[in-house]
């Protein structure tokens, strides 16, 4: 098992300046990761985004830690003004600065579907072709680059397990497949055990996330939390210190064959070091005590 993190973990530092996305890179190294994850590109205006993905290449190779993956935002229906065509073409785009990163796999996202004013009677079985179409196009043309695709359970209207798995069968392509975000799951309200168990087999990547879960019957826990499809309240935790059963979702996994990159992503209040460094003693335990 590798064991990865996103740079999405460390938010709460780059966005109060203490850290930029490349000191996350070292600080990785340090805590004891295999390899680190890049979510988005994360630079002022006063270099391109190629030139921006070449340094984080390069700052990997000099602490010695490699870069598992790449996600970033996108919108199928309506990125880009609603013209599909061209997210997909812009996506393509991301694709070629993975290639510069040096990446073997990308997580895009799917879809938040249609806004409330404009959906309709349309569902998401509705407009699955449209998305694996899209899917589709995409995976193929990263195969010329060696690179994988993935969509993650993300974003209310694509993050059932039923419908993820519905995607990745009607894109049906060797190279397309998921990134299983285990806490993500709560956000529809699923059982993230059950869920991993459904689309396990799918897994080219996944991440480790932790909530805490309140009902919105009980008292209001206030600052920190946000709410499911049904009003759930979640708020962020370390990796074995909230609701989501971690080692049963590692288990599912394991279960189906998968042995790839774990990544955390850490979503809590805490301090992100502290918070990660005991997610992933946390999460090297779980894992071993698997066998």
């Amino acid at each position: 098992m590798v064991f990865s993190v996103s740079t999405y973990s460390f938010a709460k530092l780059m966005w109060s300046g203490k850290m930029t996305q490349k000191d996350c890179i070292a600080k990785a190294k340090e805590i004891g990761f295999d390899a680190i994850e890049i979510e988005s590109l994360r630079h002022d205006d006063s270099i391109s985004d190629e030139e921006y993905a070449l340094e984080l290449k390069k700052e990997a190779e000099r602490v010695g830690i490699k870069i598992s993956n790449f996600t970033f935002g996108a919108d199928l229906l309506n990125g880009c003004d609603g013209d599909t065509k061209k997210e997909v073409e812009r996506i393509k785009h991301m694709i070629d600065l993975a290639e510069i990163l040096g990446v073997d796999s990308v997580r895009h996202d799917c879809t938040a579907g249609y806004p409330k004013d404009k959906r309709g009677y349309t569902g998401f079985d509705d407009v699955l072709d449209i998305l694996a179409d899209a899917c589709r196009e995409i995976t193929e043309y990263a195969e010329t680059k060696g690179i994988k695709t993935m969509i993650e359970n993300h974003g209310c209207f694509s993050q059932d397990s039923d419908r993820v798995e519905k995607l990745v069968n009607r894109v049906a392509h060797k190279n397309f497949g998921l990134l299983v975000d285990m806490g993500n799951f709560l956000c529809a309200d699923e059982n993230p055990a059950t869920a991993v168990g459904r689309v396990a087999p799918y897994a080219f990547y996944a991440h480790a996330k932790d909530f805490h879960v309140k009902s919105p019957m009980g008292q209001n826990p206030g600052k920190g939390f946000f709410q499911s499809r049904n009003g759930t309240l979640l708020r962020g935790a370390i990796i074995g210190h909230g609701d989501v059963p971690v080692k049963h979702c590692l288990s599912a996994l394991k279960l189906a064959g998968f042995d790839g990159t774990l990544a955390i992503e850490f979503e809590g209040m805490e301090d992100p070091i502290e918070g990660i460094t005991i997610g992933l003693e946390n999460l090297k335990r779980y894992v071993s005590e698997l066998g």
